[in-house]
């Protein structure tokens, strides 16, 4: 009966919530306004990085790129009429450009002779195009002239 003697105002009273709320809300916000500064460079200089990235984005070397006619080629009778559309650009110094725009009916002769006597069934495997992109660039280069062309780029390349 002890707990008879106890009046209201001698009760435990319950804590408000209300500090911890705005503790929590107060943390959040200057959580999020030090990664906004961080991120955008406001500290830990940011700008420097950014003036780096934009040195290297006018360092782009000298290239073009020549176009490859779109060729269609029939995979032959074993593959029961399905042809292949291919589209391709040639990456070049452009120093080199025009030698390499002069060679064209001599690159499009060894791809479509290169293309022809694939596989149809390789063809359709995924990773055949890392093969037969390396084996094609080969080819060119072969044509064309040690150092003409830096890289072969399939922009099309469909099974019908």
């Amino acid at each position: 009966m002890a707990n008879a003697d106890v009046t209201p105002d001698e009760a435990p009273k319950r804590r408000s919530k209300k500090p911890l709320i705005f503790g929590a809300v107060a943390a959040l916000l200057l959580g999020g306004g030090a990664f906004y500064a961080t991120y955008s460079g406001l500290l830990l200089g940011g700008g420097a990085k950014q003036d780096a990235e934009a040195a290297d984005v006018e360092a782009l070397p000298d290239i073009a790129f020549v176009p490859i006619d779109q060729m269609v080629l029939s995979l032959g009778a074993a593959a029961e009429g399905r042809y292949l559309r291919f589209t391709a650009q040639l990456e070049v110094p452009s120093v080199h450009a025009g030698d390499v725009t002069l060679l064209k009916p001599r690159i499009l002769d060894v791809l479509n002779g290169y293309l022809r006597a694939v596989d149809p069934a390789e063809l359709e495997d995924p990773a055949a195009l890392v093969r037969l992109r390396a084996q094609m660039l080969r080819r060119i280069q072969i044509v064309t002239g040690e150092g003409r062309v830096r890289d072969l780029l399939v922009t099309e390349f469909v099974l019908n």
